[in-house]
């Protein structure tokens, strides 16, 4: 019998605070691990997790194809059910779609995005069956609400953007937090800009971002995963209990350090730096809810005393 696959990316979520945050429900799931990202931002990450590619390790002395071999054989597990040989490269090819590839052993692909780069008429919306872009964009619960499950193995993927600026959980305007000018209007500003006389190259307005002043945007991208941990209890009950989970972030996030904001067009440790989380639903029964409580409570202390 084959697993079904829920993978859940924090849009933004710096790895700090992850680390910072209290995660009880996701500490269920597996203990945390440093990762990095193949891209700054949130399209070009997105396409990585969709070639099959999860958050990279960044290990010294691997050669790139064989880390890129070791990863996509890790599906075999994350799938789980009878397979008479090992995951390959070729298993992916030509496509390079993991939801190609998914749907070839029989699963139904589904994905709900929050970020509008992400939309259906995007390029990576390709090979889904259902693929959906949210009306608010900071709503992991809404996302729950719509999910189903019979069966069918599912392949479900999800994007939500409560960790992302401005930091708003449902029903919030963040109008108390510092705010930053211009991050929402890229494209909404662009045509006036092309027509203005910032039009000619490097004519930008230069920022200074100050690390204290922005410091409760850090704290409140915390509150945001913590929020999100709730959440994520809650997709842990509705799932079927022979689900593989993964819990990421597609990139970090930058709070002034180095005199950056954000993300994007930006080479900075933090930018790449992000959280990963994969394993079986708890509900599993491999293992007692106690011992899977104990686990919980081990490896969320080991991880706020900095050892995970």
């Amino acid at each position: 019998m084959l697993n079904h696959i829920v993978w859940v990316v924090f849009d933004s979520a710096r790895y700090d605070s992850f680390e910072a945050a209290r995660t009880p429900a996701i500490d269920r799931i597996g203990a945390s691990q440093r990762r990095y990202s193949y891209a700054s931002w949130t399209a070009p990450s997105h396409h990585a997790f969709l070639m099959g590619l999860p958050p990279h390790s960044n290990e010294p002395g691997v050669l790139s194809s064989e880390a890129h071999r070791r990863d996509l054989s890790l599906w075999q597990t994350r799938i789980g059910g009878p397979r008479d040989m090992a995951l390959t490269f070729a298993d992916f090819a030509p496509t390079l779609s993991l939801p190609s590839f998914l749907k070839k052993l029989g699963y139904r692909t589904e994905a709900y995005v929050s970020m509008p780069v992400l939309n259906p008429r995007t390029l990576i919306a390709h090979h889904f069956d259902v693929f959906e872009l949210m009306p608010v964009h900071n709503d992991l619960r809404a996302i729950i609400g719509r999910l189903s499950f019979d069966g069918t193995p599912r392949f479900i993927f999800i994007n939500t953007g409560e960790t992302h600026y401005p930091y708003a959980l449902p029903g919030e305007d963040g109008g108390d937090l510092p705010h930053i000018p211009g991050v929402h209007g890229v494209w909404r500003g662009l045509d006036d800009f092309l027509k203005g006389a910032q039009a000619s190259a490097g004519d930008g307005a230069t920022a200074s971002f100050d690390v204290e002043r922005l410091r409760p945007l850090w704290q409140k991208q915390v509150r945001c995963i913590e929020h999100l941990d709730g959440a994520i209890g809650e997709l842990i009950n509705v799932a079927p209990p022979d689900t593989w989970f993964m819990v990421t972030s597609d990139h970090g996030e930058l709070f002034g350090e180095g005199g950056y904001f954000g993300h994007g067009p930006v080479i900075h440790e933090k930018v790449f730096e992000v959280f990963f989380v994969e394993g079986p639903s708890p509900r599993s029964g491999s293992r007692t809810s106690c011992e899977n409580e104990l686990e919980a409570t081990v490896l969320g202390r080991l991880k706020r005393l900095g050892y995970l």
